[in-house]
């Protein structure tokens, strides 16, 4: 039995009624014609401070006693729980403490601060953070507020699942991003107790997946390490709270890879023009990956933006080159004035754009009368990369590959 209840959930809501603003659920055209049917984004990017933990966050710190808030909370959080932390401490008027990883994004740090946190770094993980958060709750009194293994905590992130029964009445799947376990057990407990039938499928980075061995095993089972761009999902261990619910309530749970996240994230950029991190198109990559497996109308639950623009950019170009839209390869031409103009006249009649260019003169295989050009091409997709590779061919060029 779950230790949340639907009347924890009516609570939270009523608690949360002049807190969050209730996020729109926005029609995906691009992704319906994937699945076969209707499709809704749940944009909790668009959420205040950028995610869906202020409501799991404001809900947990406002039911401590006046003697708990006065003597502070603290947190540990790669970012977007920190800000929820940080901003409903400061609307509740408690002091924050916040535990970040090394290395943990710039614009959550920076946005943490400007919310009246004070910021500490400790360790390379959000396990790292949480033991040093624990450590200075038990010195100096300040109450830890979990990321998600707590039963306000989850009530606060069920709050989603019923705004998504409330605007789609007719879903019948739901998919989520999973990291610790909080918002999908709350989504999922709230779509039991509000429509039968409805399916909760959890996702999970394959670089971070703790729950799908955790629910074989029927407890949770900690990672020995973790590697994945979606920080907000990197959870080496479910939580005791949301991992029984989950147990209960939820469907299935599937991994998306480093590439479906990227190509998630960029075409949310280009055809729903949202910004999301990883951890927050990871819904959207899993539809990406096996569409056919999703009963619609599905919502899928976009649960951040916020994404350091570096990364965006890095992500960027990880998400095109996983789309097929970077050509890399290897020609060789004669070692001759106009041999190169010749090839780069071949390129710009099938539109392909030229990024880089290096000239290889030195080789066991070239012969003194060659020269080997390396060529980074941007295109339009597989298709048009085809058609590069034909042209090239088709005008007598000897062509490898070097990445696709």
């Amino acid at each position: 039995m779950s230790t949340v209840s639907m009347a924890d959930v009516e609570a939270a809501r009523e608690l949360l009624r002049d807190v969050v603003r209730p996020t729109p659920l926005e029609d995906s055209r691009w992704l319906a014609g994937r699945v076969g049917g209707p499709v809704h984004l749940k944009c909790e990017n668009l959420q205040r401070a950028g995610s869906f933990k202020i409501r799991g966050a404001y809900v947990r710190i406002a039911r401590l006693s006046d003697q708990e808030r006065a003597a502070g909370v603290v947190a540990a959080s790669a970012g977007n729980h920190a800000q929820g932390v940080a901003l409903a401490a400061s609307m509740l008027d408690t002091k924050a403490t916040v535990f970040m990883p090394e290395g943990a994004a710039i614009v959550k740090e920076k946005a943490t601060r400007a919310y009246g946190a004070d910021v500490r770094f400790a360790g390379a993980s959000i396990d790292d953070a949480l033991l040093a958060a624990r450590a200075f709750a038990a010195e100096t009194g300040a109450v830890l507020i979990h990321p998600f293994d707590h039963p306000d905590v989850v009530a606060g992130q069920a709050t989603v699942g019923m705004e998504i029964l409330e605007q789609c009445p007719d879903v019948r799947t739901i998919v989520v991003g999973t990291g610790g376990g909080g918002l999908t057990a709350g989504i999922a407990l709230a779509a039991h107790h509000l429509k039968q039938g409805v399916r909760v499928v959890g996702v999970q980075a394959e670089g971070a997946a703790a729950y799908p061995e955790s629910l074989k095993a029927g407890q949770p089972l900690a990672l020995e390490r973790m590697t994945t761009m979606a920080d907000g999902i990197a959870v080496g261990c479910p939580g005791d709270v949301p991992f029984g619910m989950i147990q209960e309530y939820v469907d299935s749970v599937v991994t998306v890879s480093e590439e479906s996240l990227s190509r998630a994230l960029v075409l949310l950029l280009e055809r729903a023009k949202l910004v999301v991190e990883p951890a927050g198109g990871a819904a959207v990559a899993a539809l990406l990956d096996d569409p056919a497996s999703y009963d619609p109308p599905v919502v899928a639950v976009l649960s951040g933006g916020n994404i350091d623009p570096l990364l965006l950019l890095r992500v960027i170009r990880h998400g095109m080159a996983s789309a097929g839209r970077y050509l890399s390869l290897r020609v060789r031409v004669p070692d001759a004035p106009g041999g190169l103009a010749r090839l780069l006249a071949e390129l710009a009649s099938v539109n392909a754009n030229v990024l880089d260019v290096v000239h290889e003169r030195t080789g066991a295989s070239l012969s003194i009368e060659e020269v080997e050009i390396a060529l980074q091409l941007e295109t339009r997709g597989p298709d048009h990369c085809d058609r590069v590779l034909a042209k090239l061919r088709e005008s007598g060029y000897a062509v490898a590959i070097s990445e696709r």
